[in-house]
């Protein structure tokens, strides 16, 4: 048998797109910390390097009252 062609105005059905509003998750304390103390150590250092900023950062995460972990030990 034959296959029957489509018509050239005939489409196919298109599948419906997400409107993409799923949202960000939420940022933990860390995240949190790290985006103002980046921001902090950025203008307080701007010759840093980005690698040692971020060392620094981390350090400063390990002792900071914000850190869930570090005030419960």
């Amino acid at each position: 048998m034959p296959k029957e062609k489509k018509a050239a105005s005939e489409k196919p059905e298109r599948k419906a797109r997400s409107s993409g509003g799923g949202g960000r998750k939420k940022l933990t304390a860390y995240n949190k910390f790290m985006q103002t103390e980046m921001a902090r150590l950025k203008e307080d250092e701007p010759a840093m390097s980005h690698q040692a900023r971020f060392k620094l950062a981390t350090a400063n995460w390990k002792g900071s009252r914000e850190n869930p972990k570090a005030t419960a030990a």
